[in-house]
């Protein structure tokens, strides 16, 4: 399953040239990167390596990549293992802590680990930021061939799309927003039959504005899908106490 995951990702690499290339640089992606580090981990190096209260698996990385312990497996994507082979295929040396699944059974024993594996891992992460956000990059192109698969307006979708992955805050839309809340292509993630991932962000837009406006206008959709899936939502889920901080999270989109 993970390897074909990775296949998945080095596939989109051969479809790169295919679509609008988004732009590149190193200050760029540092820049991506660390808004992302900041969105998801407070910007902290304690924050890469984490096992969040409710959750049955820890997260890694700036962009809280999902690490299943052995024998477990939901319904959410598991990321990190994907990060770890981009990683290698990028000729970096990947600890062998790193292969396999998480080494931790429970948020239990990862809070009773005093080994100093967690600090050897966020000491690795901290030290490949860049890595993490080419990796992100990768994953959006990835999602947007998923995307284009089931949308009822593929080539609106597709133009809306090259048109953030041309500048460099179009870009962090894109990265961050399929890290935030997926790519929005399972149909059992739906309240109501209404999604809220990328699909559903891009199909929401107007029109299809270029330069700044697109960014701006990717703010607008994006909160209007994320305000339907709290109005659409389970009363059971409390959803609504999240939407402030999810509102926030996309006013950074046009700023």
């Amino acid at each position: 399953m993970r390897m074909k995951a990775f296949s998945s990702l080095i596939t989109v690499l051969g479809w790169w040239c295919v679509f609008a290339s988004p732009i590149s640089g190193r200050e760029v992606y540092d820049a991506i990167g660390h808004r992302v580090w900041q969105n998801e981990c407070a910007g902290s190096v304690q924050g890469l390596v984490s096992w969040n209260a409710g959750e049955n698996f820890p997260s890694l990385g700036i962009g809280h990549f999902i690490w299943y312990p052995a024998g477990r497996h939901e319904a959410f994507d598991e990321s990190f293992p994907e990060f770890i082979a981009f990683a290698a295929s990028q000729g970096v040396r990947v600890p062998t802590f790193f292969r396999g699944p998480a080494p931790w059974p429970t948020r239990a024993a990862f809070a009773a680990d005093q080994s100093g594996l967690v600090q050897q891992m966020r000491n690795w992460l901290a030290a490949h930021i860049s890595l993490q956000v080419q990796f992100l990059v990768v994953r959006s192109r990835t999602a947007l061939l998923k995307i284009l698969r089931v949308s009822r307006n593929p080539q609106i979708v597709q133009a809306r799309y090259n048109a953030l992955a041309s500048t460099a805050q179009g870009l962090y839309c894109l990265v961050d927003y399929v890290n935030f809340k997926g790519e929005g292509t399972k149909v059992e993630e739906r309240y109501n039959g209404y999604g809220w991932g990328l699909l559903q962000v891009l199909e929401e837009m107007r029109g299809t504005p270029g330069g700044p406006a697109a960014a701006a206008e990717f703010s607008r959709a994006a909160s209007a899908v994320l305000t339907r899936r709290v109005a659409n939502s389970p009363a059971t889920r409390g959803e609504r106490r999240w939407l402030p901080g999810w509102l926030n999270r996309c006013r950074t989109y046009a700023r």
